[in-house]
């Protein structure tokens, strides 16, 4: 006979942690530290939400912690079962060792520990219509997580990460995506190997360049397009900015003399999204 009630985990599917000394507790708290997140090929994420989204698209959960205090919550408990049913660790600990592992004093009820995924520069074919972003060492994680987020807002295709960018997978980037990330591909390159990509991938390579003589408004053009942006503090490199097959610029009329990156690069995917919205 079907049951209507909502699947559960069970209580011998659950590892209660109290104790703040717990090993497991070690590692999830390690994970704030990319040496250990590239040891591992796991990265942490805050709330539910996360959870959920993750598990609607098949994305690996390795384990998902909650605190006793929402452990009853039907979304939480249908969350936990999902993830036991996958070959996941469900783990009921307290607020104490919650706020251990994520490194905060109020942190949020449940937080789940995901596999990394990056996807190949090799596999990246854009075609009509679509739109990537390259982004070259940028150093705020909270930008990155930003951009991640518009890039599935306009319905961009990924990101692609060029030279010494921050980690997307810190939990400040991870923060910022507010579950994009789930939906939006990551790759990264270096910069020789983003530069050969781009010879042979048949797309224009729509740069934002303080130098520029084009407004922003005429970047738009058939065909697929990468839009490549600089770090916070120097803009594009040199190569980079050379590589771009038009440079644009976005006027400002008051008085500062720049755009937040994140900013930016949202401003940038709307105008090249424009007719796709």
């Amino acid at each position: 006979m079907r049951s209507d009630r909502p699947e559960t985990a069970a209580p011998g599917q659950v590892k209660q942690i109290t104790s703040l000394a717990n090993p497991l507790v070690k590692d999830l708290r390690a994970l704030a530290m990319k040496k250990h997140r590239d040891e591992t090929g796991l990265f942490l994420g805050e709330g539910l939400k996360l959870v959920t989204d993750a598990l609607a698209v098949n994305w690996p959960v390795d384990t998902i912690c909650f605190s006793g205090s929402v452990r009853d919550q039907p979304a939480v408990a249908q969350a936990a079962a999902k993830v036991h049913a996958r070959g996941g660790t469900v783990l009921d600990v307290s607020e104490a060792v919650l706020g251990k592992i994520t490194r905060r004093d109020n942190p949020q009820m449940v937080v789940g520990v995901f596999r990394q995924r990056l996807r190949p520069l090799a596999e990246v074919r854009p075609a009509d219509g679509e739109v990537w972003v390259a982004l070259e060492q940028v150093r705020d994680p909270g930008n990155l997580g930003t951009i991640v987020r518009t890039v599935d807002s306009v319905g961009a295709k990924g990101v692609i990460l060029v030279g010494e960018t921050c980690d997307p997978f810190s939990v400040e980037a991870v923060r910022a995506t507010m579950g994009s990330m789930f939906h939006v591909p990551l790759v990264r390159a270096s910069r020789e190997a983003f530069l050969a990509w781009a010879k042979t991938a048949r797309t224009r390579l729509v740069g934002t360049h303080l130098k520029a003589t084009h407004d922003y408004r005429r970047a738009a053009a058939p065909g697929p397009v990468v839009l490549v942006m600089g770090n916070e503090q120097q803009g594009l490199t040199e190569p980079l900015a050379e590589a771009c097959t038009v440079r644009v610029k976005i006027p400002m009329a008051g008085q500062a003399d720049s755009l937040n990156l994140a900013v930016a690069t949202g401003v940038m995917l709307y105008e090249l999204r424009r007719d796709a919205l």
